[in-house]
């Protein structure tokens, strides 16, 4: 049987996050983020326990890495949101490269928190990933008004927990590996700490159903399980400085999907494909 390396698994989960943002852009015209989150956790759940019972049922796992993948899910579907919130904000060619930051948030969780030391291609990586945010922020704060220009945060923060979840995975994947059950697992976690959100009893954002969102979304939630099904496949024969390079790809193909799907709604530019460019590079030089 010929082995798949992680290298190519990664590759094959950047353009499927790439799909992802930007069918669910395509929705977000029709309706809302909490409801795209709602929906693609639905679809996570419902196709990976599918998958799971088919293919043998529960695993014996180790309970740590149990634990583990719990607080994986717990921390999912606010990644979702806020990922979803910024390509509704900023749209899905500026929004898709902050959130590819990931890697430069656990780099800096690793110096600050492990004292890891960080070579010339960390602080060369680093320098460009600013820059790149600079370049696509700058374009954001003129086309919205000077109180708005704080979206950028959603994007920025859902990368900063996936740069917290994806250590937490590959540890966990490290002590039971079973990538498709806990893919499964994480989206059943995700989606009970969804509905606890909604049924409590205070101002929130509305789920807003519009036939128009209905496919795009489901579309957008068949791309990121596929994802995270790969990503944690990958993380589980591959190391994070390993994988996280090539996911870090995906705003790559979401350029070349804004350019053949979002043309109606987004318009790129010469600092739009700049500062991809240089956030990708300075996110693969960094991990």
């Amino acid at each position: 049987m010929i082995a798949i390396p992680p290298q190519f698994i990664a590759l094959a989960a950047s353009l499927s996050y790439a799909l992802c943002l930007v069918s669910a852009r395509r929705g977000l015209h029709y309706s809302n983020p909490i409801t795209v989150t709602c929906v693609s956790l639905i679809v996570h759940t419902v196709t990976l326990w599918t998958a799971v019972l088919i293919t043998g049922g529960i695993p014996e796992v180790s309970t740590p890495a149990v634990l583990l993948f719990v607080i994986a899910g717990v921390i999912q579907p606010i990644i979702r949101f806020f990922t979803y919130t910024g390509v509704e904000k900023i749209g899905a060619s500026r929004s898709g490269p902050l959130r590819s930051t990931h890697p430069l948030f656990s780099t800096i969780i690793a110096i600050t928190v492990l004292h890891e030391q960080a070579g010339p291609s960390v602080l060369v990586g680093t320098v460009l990933v600013v820059i790149g945010i600079g370049l696509i922020t700058y374009q954001s704060e003129r086309r919205l008004s000077m109180s708005r220009w704080w979206y950028v945060l959603f994007p920025l923060t859902a990368a900063l927990l996936a740069g917290i979840a994806h250590p937490i995975r590959r540890y966990a994947l490290g002590i039971s590996n079973q990538p498709l059950f806990f893919a499964a697992l994480v989206g059943l976690v995700s989606l009970f700490c969804l509905i606890v959100y909604l049924v409590l009893p205070f101002n929130r954002p509305r789920l807003s159903w519009n036939r128009k969102a209905l496919w795009p979304f489901v579309a957008a939630g068949l791309a990121e399980t596929l994802g995270i099904f790969l990503v944690i496949t990958a993380l589980s024969i591959g190391n994070v400085v390993v994988v996280s390079p090539f996911v870090a790809i995906s705003p790559v193909w979401v350029l070349l999907g804004t350019v053949i799907f979002l043309r109606d709604l987004e318009r790129l530019n010469a600092r739009t494909v700049i500062g991809t460019c240089t956030v990708v590079t300075g996110t693969i030089a960094i991990s």
